[in-house]
């Protein structure tokens, strides 16, 4: 270690190698788990001088990546003292590390009631003010720099991020009086250790330190929710360094990012990593608009005044004949001399501004309440925040229907009616609008996000009180975010790793891809935010079952190594592909394989005149003895063959595989995308991998 730190100062200018002013260069992080190197503050010319010495590889500035509950466990079928909570120990002895905004340490979701000691193999520190700010349950905290100097969490997305993996049981939890119940994180009783690598933003060099020391410290599964926009892998620092973390066993769950519903935006899209979208769960916080014309619109609202009207006031649309630009959004200049007092306003999402900032700027101006509408691209996905006035948020069709009643009136009125908490909504899962959806542009042979999760209107533990109570430090907060699906995953996976320690990571995962949902608590197709059904592009495999995700059957393994092969297969030099593994490799040397033949849970194909023949091996965790039949659903254009038809096991841990051909029909139509399943069925378990093929 200390060879290697004496090898780093070598590349530094001589004779400054030891400086450590404020504006001089200096190594600021020592890697030696992520991969071997450093990150320093060098000028351009530095860089250069620095790519003559000898042992260099490549130098690349660092990027700012932006950061991406009381019912979530129970929707997703976890009960309390009872079945596979119970039976996993919710996560007990797991150790889940959280790269995020820091953490709380005196919110009752971090407090160690019935935690059991880390275990003997856990070696991180406590960077908070006293050591007993760390216990049982947050067993670490370490901050870096941009952290200013405190693991302390400045701004929530940590604290929730953190509690919604492994949050300890908080009774009473709710925001504004809504959603009460008892709150706890996935793996209730996993032990918790933050890593602050962001403000608002993230840096790079910050989160490589971070898995670098979460590598060492001991963690079993870590929690990315942040990324940047897609880059190749060996250009993505996270990527690299979440190799090495899974190289090394460690689980690594990360937020699929929140630029959807456009195509092509998935980030953190590297097969080693769980690609976690968004959904929806079946609670709404109600906040319903009702009309001059007795119409009832149901939209949503965390903050629920008790003593709001229902006597109707004026409704005003600032878009309507504004001289302004972007009046529809409720800028503050569009409603300076407006006539808002004691009105109802209604804005419309976007303009750069946030939906509770919208409300904070015709508060300011005296409006009574908002009226908040989706445009085109949100569809029916409605948020429930805490906002700062009466307030509804609705769908884009409803926003419509507001308008057509604008136009028909000469005097519109409207009030809202606030319901409380309602659930049963039995069309949930939903895909939410802002999840990111495939394809994967940096590997699109991979289909990503893997699976969705709940992400939408999720309630967890908060820095400080919305509801400005100063009273107690159990305050909590409704958000929304793949930020937010992803801590979940985390904590399943931690609940699995429990149940079964001596499962990969990649193993895990195909655990979590081949046992997901694909229809809503009615028993029909999951939907996107259009209510249609939604695409392998949004959704993935599905929607995580936990339950069955316990025993699964079958599972796609994958060794580290494996990846070898694949990324020679990208066409990325010996080098590019040395960065992401930590080591030389010499591509010629190794059979390459195209995207489509790493033993993945799914399958994407490209599909011209000539077949594609791939292998898939599949390895028996479930009975000794055991019969599995493929069976096929229908894909337009496409004839597929698996051979054998059968898979027979008589044993366990025992891999078998076959061979999947897909042929072009003469009815396949050139740039167009369909899509189905290869199923394997038992008498006990099916196990299932979509399959996207696009015709060339």
């Amino acid at each position: 270690m200390d060879d290697l730190q004496g090898w780093y100062q070598t590349f530094l200018p001589s004779t400054l190698s030891t400086s450590s002013a404020d504006n001089e260069p200096r190594i600021i992080y020592s890697y030696h788990n992520v991969f071997k190197g450093f990150a320093a503050r060098l000028s351009p010319e530095q860089v250069k001088a620095m790519e003559n010495k000898p042992g260099f590889v490549s130098a690349r500035p660092q990027k700012i990546l932006p950061l991406h509950t009381t019912h979530s466990p129970n929707f997703l079928g976890l009960n309390q003292n009872r079945g596979f909570w119970r039976d996993s120990n919710y996560g007990r002895g797991v150790i889940i590390g959280v790269l995020d905004s820091g953490v709380t340490p005196d919110h009752p979701s971090f407090g160690d009631e019935g935690m059991p000691p880390p275990p003997a193999k856990w070696k991180g520190i406590c960077q908070l003010n006293s050591t007993t700010a760390c216990n049982n349950k947050l067993i670490g905290a370490r901050y870096y720099t941009i952290g200013n100097g405190t693991a302390l969490d400045e701004n929530g997305h940590g604290t929730h991020t953190a509690s919604t993996a492994a949050g300890n049981f908080v009774r009473g939890a709710n925001v504004y009086g809504n959603a009460n119940g008892t709150a706890a994180g996935i793996a209730p009783l996993a032990h918790v250790a933050s890593y602050k690598v962001c403000n608002i933003d993230c840096s790079e060099s910050d989160i490589l330190a971070a898995m670098d020391h979460a590598i060492d410290d001991g963690v079993d599964v870590i929690s990315l929710s942040l990324g940047g926009p897609y880059r190749n892998f060996h250009s993505d620092n996270i990527a690299v360094g979440a190799f090495s973390a899974v190289e090394r066993g460690i689980f690594v769950s990360a937020a699929a990012g929140n630029r959807g519903p456009s195509l092509g935006t998935i980030e953190n899209g590297a097969p080693w990593m769980l690609t976690v979208g968004a959904s929806t769960i079946d609670r709404k916080i109600r906040a319903t608009a009702v009309l001059g014309n007795n119409e009832e619109l149901d939209g949503e609202s965390t903050f629920q005044p008790a003593d709001f009207p229902t006597t109707l006031l004026p409704l005003v649309y600032p878009g309507i004949n504004s001289s302004i630009p972007n009046a529809q959004f409720c800028s503050p200049a569009s409603l300076r001399n407006a006539d808002v007092q004691g009105k109802i306003v209604l804005c419309e999402i976007g303009g750069g501004i946030g939906r509770i900032a919208k409300g904070e700027a015709v508060r300011d101006v005296g409006g009574a309440a908002m009226i908040l509408i989706n445009q085109l691209p949100q569809g029916y996905s409605t948020d429930s925040d805490s906002h700062v006035l009466p307030a509804t948020h609705l769908s884009y069709a409803d926003g419509l229907r507001i308008k057509a009643y604008l136009n028909l009136t000469s005097s519109p009125t409207a009030t809202i009616s606030f319901k409380g908490t309602i659930i049963g909504d039995d069309r949930a899962p939903v895909v939410a609008s802002f999840s990111a959806r495939g394809p994967n542009l940096p590997s699109p042979g991979i289909l990503k996000p893997d699976v969705i999760g709940p992400g939408q209107n999720i309630l967890a533990a908060w820095h400080i009180s919305v509801e400005n109570n100063t009273n107690t430090n159990s305050n909590f907060n409704i958000i929304s975010g793949t930020s937010m699906s992803c801590p979940h995953l985390g904590g399943i996976a931690a609940l699995l790793k429990n149940e079964h320690p001596d499962w990969s990571p990649a193993a895990i995962k195909s655990a979590i891809m081949t046992t997901a949902d694909q229809v809503n608590l009615a028993g029909n197709p999951i939907e996107d935010q259009t209510q249609r059904p939604a695409n392998f592009f949004g959704m993935g495999s599905g929607h995580v079952n936990i339950l069955k995700a316990t025993d699964p059957g079958l599972v796609y393994d994958i060794h580290p190594q494996d990846y070898l092969p694949y990324l020679c297969g990208l066409n990325y030099t010996d080098q590019q592909v040395g960065i992401i593994v930590n080591r030389p490799v010499t591509c010629s040397e190794i059979s390459s394989i195209s995207e489509a033949e790493l033993n993945y849970p799914s399958f994407t194909v490209v599909l011209g005149n000539d077949s594609r023949t791939y292998n898939r091996t599949v390895t028996n965790v479930g009975e000794t003895n055991s019969v599995y039949a493929g069976g096929i659903a229908r894909l337009p254009g496409v004839d597929m063959r698996v051979e054998p038809s059968t898979l027979r096991f008589s044993g366990l841990n025992q891999k078998l595989t076959y061979q999947v051909t897909f042929s072009r029909l003469a009815t396949a139509t050139s740039n167009t995308v369909v899509q189905g399943f290869l199923t394997w069925n038992s008498s006990r378990h099916s196990v299932r991998s979509p399959i996207v093929v696009l015709f060339e």
